[in-house]
């Protein structure tokens, strides 16, 4: 009976969408004041409903009711409470009500903190969120309904994809799916101001905290993602270029160009057509997310669906708002002419640079990602490789020849075609940082700057002079990470002023700048861990008795025992390692191989013995017709780097976020002056 309420709550919140979507907006066009106060209470009913579906499906988890379809295919009364309660999201019909739970719960927050937003953009702005709600809620219902029952309950579940069966990924989706359909405030906002045809400073200070907490959310989501990724699958890396990684980096980038670029709205109401088309285009991304991993065209460990239905819905989704929202653009383009003038050397020309570097770079990782499905729409043999790179036959498609070459797009590519927009990136911001508002003096900032420089140079010089190999990758990758902390620390000094009182005036200084240093410093840090693990990690692989030890980068390991256990609803096969350094016993690692016996499916769980500097990784593997167990052991350097990096920039998206002047909406716009002519 829950579930059968949770249904029809979905159905009352897809109608109220539709009225959300309608009447406030002929309100807003009418300036009709009753039908624009609509749209909160509709806001809110939305959200309320979905809220109550979605906790509707998760006590279907939780009590294993087995009658549900989705609950059957993806739980089992042997799993863990919290792997129950994550099952929800953990497939695609489950994730998708989350999605437009938090579509509902951003449109209920404009109606909540929007209190200083003129009535008409407000209205405008729920209205759209209605829209996207509604759009999402059809999908839900008409292709990808959660509450089906079958016929005849069977007496236990399928259990959920044992690689979904860990904490990282338990929280991954949510922060990541925050991020995601967070876009869509940026999105509502900039056809909201397409449609009243204005675009100001008031409008770049409203937009921008909507932004910043996408972005925070969607950098948490992709670095659990990659924390998973790392110690979960086995193969000791934390980024593979995958298409559904790329689907949540792309939105990354743009989202981090829409920040920078609002700011410029705001201060100087200067790229206004470009920050409204970024504003589209991230949110485009998050559409183009979702249509990867649910249209059936990849198949990823990622990936929700394999449905062509489902895919046209989401592909019909995404042309019907991208179409929309770009013809509108077009149709406003002469009405957001820039006022602001500035120079060549100005803080607005380096944020100018900052979003082109992060766009061209976002480019770059579309095209990758697509290039072998527009290859493959031409070739029935064209395949997917992600461990190579080779190049296309262009000619195949235009009937020149008759075989097409294998097409692979994987690391190679992107680390060749994506990195020098990042080295350039971390060499500009910095300096981009510090620059006044209209015009500059470089060499006046340069100087500032020295002691910043001169740090990173020796700890590039030192680095290279350590390493036993002659790679670039590592010293230059600590370089540029010392340049942007040591960056972000003099760009906080120098807000200070001079004289005594220094000290004071730092702790005083507003949240959005502590902010901004402590984001910068979290990209320093993770580009300085991402350098040195890819260029001195050391990987060994080993076939091991029982009782002996092999060397990893200086330090001892000895494979002590191997034995069986039995888990809440999986078998594990568990090596007793010791790690030792110097005859001093450092850490007793259990490295498994779990075997899933309802989904018939192994997973292998590494074993790490984390520090500041370094992270020890083990894998135990399969045991050899010889006798002994195969072994995978790893030195990564500054591994914690990368996630601790990540963190920090969230912090800074937090800080920044908790700032009053974040908190707080902006005024009235600001009345034109009357001239007065000159005699």
């Amino acid at each position: 009976m829950f579930a059968e309420l949770g249904h029809f709550a979905l159905i009352l919140a897809f109608a109220v969408a539709i009225l959300q979507a309608v009447v406030p907006l002929y309100g807003a066009a009418k300036r009709n004041a009753g039908l624009m106060a609509l749209a909160e209470p509709a806001a809110n009913a939305q959200f309320l409903l979905i809220a109550f579906s979605f906790a509707a499906l998760m006590h279907a988890f939780i009590t294993s009711d087995f009658s549900l379809s989705l609950v059957t295919g993806n739980s089992h009364s042997l799993k863990p409470l919290l792997y129950k309660i994550t099952g929800v999201w953990g497939n695609h019909e489950g994730s998708m009500l989350l999605w437009s739970l938090i579509v509902a719960l951003f449109g209920a927050a404009v109606a909540w903190f929007g209190h200083q937003l003129p009535e008409t953009l407000k209205a405008r702005v729920i209205a759209v969120q209605g829209m996207i709600g509604a759009a999402f809620l059809a999908f839900l219902l008409f292709t990808s309904n959660p509450f089906l029952r079958l016929a005849v309950p069977p007496l236990d579940g399928n259990d959920l994809n044992p690689l979904l069966q860990d904490p990282g990924l338990a929280f991954h989706p949510p922060f990541l799916y925050l991020g995601y359909v967070g876009l869509s405030m940026s999105f509502s906002f900039a056809v909201a101001a397409l449609i009243e045809g204005r675009v100001d400073a008031a409008w770049g200070r409203w937009v921008r905290p909507w932004t910043l907490a996408a972005w925070m959310f969607l950098t948490v989501g992709i670095a659990l993602g990659s924390w998973w990724a790392y110690y979960e699958l086995g193969w000791g890396g934390f980024w593979f270029w995958d298409p559904v990684e790329n689907a949540s980096f792309m939105p990354w980038l743009i989202a981090a160009a829409l920040l920078h670029s609002a700011i410029v709205v705001e201060k100087r109401e200067a790229l206004k057509a470009w920050t409204i088309l970024l504003a589209i285009i991230a949110f485009g991304f998050s559409l183009t997310g979702a249509f990867i991993t649910r249209s059936g065209i990849i198949t990823s460990v990622h990936a929700f669906a394999n449905d062509p239905e489902r895919g046209v819905f989401l592909l019909l989704i995404l042309a019907v708002f991208m179409g929309g929202a770009l013809t509108l653009f077009t149709f406003r383009a002469e009405s957001l002419a820039s006022r602001g003038v500035f120079s060549l050397v100005s803080r607005e020309s380096a944020l100018v640079l900052n979003n082109l570097l992060l766009a061209v770079a976002a480019f770059v990782v579309f095209i990758g990602t697509v290039w072998p499905l527009v290859i493959e729409l031409a070739s029935d043999n064209a395949t997917w490789d992600l461990t190579l790179f080779t190049i296309p036959n262009p000619f195949y498609a235009v009937g020149l020849f008759d075989q097409p070459r294998k097409l692979s797009v994987g690391a190679p590519f992107f680390d060749l075609a994506f990195t020098p927009f990042m080295v350039i990136l971390a060499l500009v911001l910095p300096i981009g940082a510090m620059l006044p508002w209209k015009r500059a003096k470089l060499g006046r900032i340069l100087r500032q700057l020295w002691p910043a420089a001169a740090l990173a140079l020796a700890v590039l010089l030192l680095a290279w002079a350590m390493q036993t190999g002659r790679s670039a990758l590592g010293p230059v990758g600590l370089g540029l990470g010392t340049w942007l902390v040591a960056g972000a620390v003099r760009d906080l000094w120098s807000r200070t002023g001079r004289g005594t009182g220094q000290f004071g005036r730092l702790r005083r200084l507003p949240r959005a700048d502590w902010g901004k240093a402590t984001a910068h410093a979290g990209l320093g840090i993770t580009m300085a861990g991402i350098a040195a693990m890819t260029a001195w990690q050391v990987e060994d692989i080993l076939v091991v008795q029982e009782g002996d030890s092999f060397e990893l980068a200086g330090y001892t390991v000895t494979l002590d025992g191997v034995s069986e256990v039995e888990g809440p609803n999986y078998r594990s096969t568990v090596g007793e390692v010791t790690l030792s350094k110097d005859g001093d016993e450092i850490a007793q690692m259990r490295p498994e191989k779990r075997f899933y016996p309802v989904a018939r499916m192994p997973t292998t769980e590494a074993a790490l013995d984390n520090g500041f500097l370094r992270d020890i990784y083990v894998v135990i593997g399969d045991p050899q017709d010889g006798g002994g167990w195969a072994m995978r052991s790893y030195y990564k350097p500054l591994a914690n780097w990368i996630w601790g990096g990540a963190i920090l920039m969230a912090l800074g998206g937090a800080l920044s976020l908790s700032d009053r002047r974040f908190r707080v909406a902006a005024g009235a716009r600001k009345a034109p002056v009357a001239g007065v002519p000159a005699e």
